[in-house]
């Protein structure tokens, strides 16, 4: 089973683009064996989520200084180990927090295949909607997601360098 979670916070403008994407792919229909889960701000529950799937996809919005809508791609492995954890708590406790801590957790219901993408914000604003650079990366990214084969290889653009 694939599991995407979508990250983010649906107040805060492009910071919603996670959970709008898993409310798209709702409304599109989801592919066979995939699962969607709004991940919202609580990485603790994103990592009690992933419990058991085969392939988890995480999708949130990135701040790196790129051009807004640029779409990254990540393995789990890659973002995994970044984070600190001591001093952490459940108020700040993100994606990636979740992806070290569900690796101890987890064991051997942890997934073997993780991917993340990131898309690049534009802006933050309470109550404001998707900018259009990131509403239209969002909609590649569910083309994609939704799409007969959902390989690695064939991941769209960019990758954070």
């Amino acid at each position: 089973m694939t599991l995407i979670i979508g990250c983010g916070n649906l107040l805060r403008g492009d910071d919603a683009v996670g959970p709008v994407l898993v409310r798209r792919m709702l409304d599109r229909g989801l592919p066979e064996g995939t699962e969607v889960a709004d991940g919202g701000t609580s990485g603790m529950d994103v990592a009690f989520r992933m419990r058991g799937a085969d392939r988890v996809v995480l999708v949130d919005a990135a701040t790196t200084g790129g051009e807004p809508g640029t779409l990254y791609r990540l393995s789990g492995a890659d973002v995994e180990v970044l984070p600190p954890l001591e001093g952490i708590n459940l108020h700040a406790f993100r994606w990636d927090h979740a992806l070290a801590f569900g690796r101890w957790l987890l064991k051997d219901d942890y997934p073997t295949d993780i991917v993340v993408y990131l898309i690049e914000a534009g802006g933050f604003e309470f109550g404001a909607p998707l900018t259009p650079a990131v509403e239209a990366a969002m909609e590649e990214l569910v083309d994609h997601l939704c799409g007969p084969a959902m390989a690695p290889e064939l991941a769209p653009t960019a990758r954070v360098p």
